[in-house]
Order: C-alpha cells, then sequence, then structure tokens
C-alpha cells in the first residue's frame, strides 16, 4: 500500500525544540537559487567586445529572455526581463527535479504560493506606479462602479489560481510516478524479487513528468504573469478606447 504521508515534503531540519522546522522543499529551493546564481555569475564574468565560448551561450540566453518578454509586454516593458527570466529558470529547474530521483520544489504548495504572491505584488505595485492610486480604483470600478467587488474578487482569486495551478500538476505528476512505481514494484514481485520492472517501465512517466510537464508549466506561470502585468498597467478603460 501506497503511504500518501510520503508525499509530502520531509521534514529535514528543526531548531527550538522543533518548533523551527526545514523541509526538503527550502533546502532544494535554496540549492536551486545558488546553482544558478552561481551559473550566472560565471556566465557573466570575464566579458569581451566580441564574445565566444561560455559568452556566446549567456548572450543567447538573455537575449532570448528580453525576446521573450517584448514579444507578450511589449519594447517599453522588456525591463521585466530579469524577473520574468528569474522566475522561468527557478520553476524549470525546480520542477524537474524529479530527472535527479529528488522531490520537485513546486511540489510543494508553500513554494508556489510563495511565487504567485510575489507575482501579485509585483502586479498590483506597478499598476499603482503607472496608472496612481486613483487611477487604479478608477480601473477597478470601470464600467460601473457595483464592478469594484467583483473586480477585487478577481485580483485575489490571481495569485490562487497561479498557486494551485503549478502545484497540482507537479504534485500529480509526482503521485501517479509513486503509484506506477509502487505497481510494477507488485507486479515484479509476482515473477522475482528483483523489482526489474520499476527500472524500466517508468521511464516514459519520467519523461513526460520530469522533462515535458515543467515545460509546460513553467511557460503557463511565466506567460500568466507577464499578461496580467500588462493588463494591469494598460488598464481596462485605455484598451477600449483604442478598441472604439
Amino acid at each position: 500500500m501506497i503511504n500518501f504521508d510520503e508525499l509530502g515534503p520531509r521534514i529535514i531540519l528543526g531548531f527550538a525544540g522543533g518548533k523551527i522546522q526545514i523541509s526538503e522543499s527550502t533546502l532544494l529551493g535554496i540549492a536551486v537559487a545558488v546553482v544558478l546564481a552561481v551559473l550566472g555569475i560565471w556566465l557573466g564574468s570575464g566579458l569581451k567586445t566580441v564574445p565566444k565560448g561560455k559568452q556566446v551561450i549567456a548572450e543567447t540566453i538573455v537575449g532570448w529572455i528580453y525576446k521573450y518578454t517584448r514579444d507578450n509586454m511589449g519594447k517599453e516593458n522588456e525591463h521585466f526581463a530579469p524577473y520574468i527570466g528569474t522566475i522561468f529558470s527557478f520553476i524549470l529547474v525546480g520542477s524537474s527535479l524529479g530527472l535527479l530521483g529528488l522531490r520537485p520544489t513546486t511540489a510543494d504548495l508553500n513554494v508556489t504560493a510563495a511565487l504567485a504572491v510575489m507575482t501579485f505584488f509585483l502586479i498590483q505595485a506597478n499598476a499603482i506606479k503607472t496608472l496612481g492610486v486613483r487611477g487604479r480604483l478608477s480601473e477597478m470600478c470601470d464600467p460601473y462602479p457595483f464592478m469594484f467587488p467583483l473586480k477585487l474578487l478577481e485580483e485575489f482569486t490571481l495569485p490562487v489560481s497561479l498557486t494551485l495551478r503549478l502545484f497540482g500538476n507537479i504534485l500529480g505528476g509526482v503521485i501517479v510516478v509513486d503509484l506506477w512505481m509502487h505497481l510494477m514494484e507488485y507486479l515484479s514481485g509476482l515473477l522475482t524479487s528483483v523489482p526489474f520492472l520499476r527500472a524500466v517501465t517508468v521511464l516514459p512517466l519520467n519523461g513526460f513528468f520530469d522533462m515535458f510537464e515543467p515545460v509546460i508549466q513553467t511557460y503557463i506561470f511565466s506567460m500568466l504573469t507577464m499578461v496580467f502585468l500588462s493588463n494591469a498597467m494598460e488598464g481596462v478603460s485605455s484598451r477600449i478606447k483604442e478598441k472604439k
């Protein structure tokens, strides 16, 4: 029988008599951040006028991120590329840890909630910065004042939606792979004591849930971030006027 308690992140360290606990998601998240930071510093060091070697790779990655942001948010908003590139790389690498036999960081609700809340505050702060407080409130009341509660609810459901979408899809992959592994172990036990089916039949699932699915979910999260961010800064009224 599968133990569903094991599907959650394990507590690795505890302090103050267990009042402060650090889960494997926290440690893996820090590890991913450190690896990405070190890799970024290494790729960005020793830059020359004529790129070659690692500089070519670095410029290709940075160029793609800026183009990706520009294509979805416009040239005037390409300064958001560093943030988009950061969450893109963190989610992609963190969601693909299953390839190394580790638990994906994004299979933890706390991690996806933190990413969604950061995006939520980024959207609200830049919307107010662009439109002003009065302009933002005016947009929330457009086209009628009684729409304000509905739009307020819509704003607060955004981080919930981002959180659960990423968390649910990655955790779903973890559960499916774990169930399949237990099934293959049982079927192998009917023939021999060596669980050979676990090592063979799980490869297609690993390919989908640890490679294809992380790419798709990373693309969706970053795309929704750009869409909602640009829409919030642009404002509903301005879009309606442009159409007219």
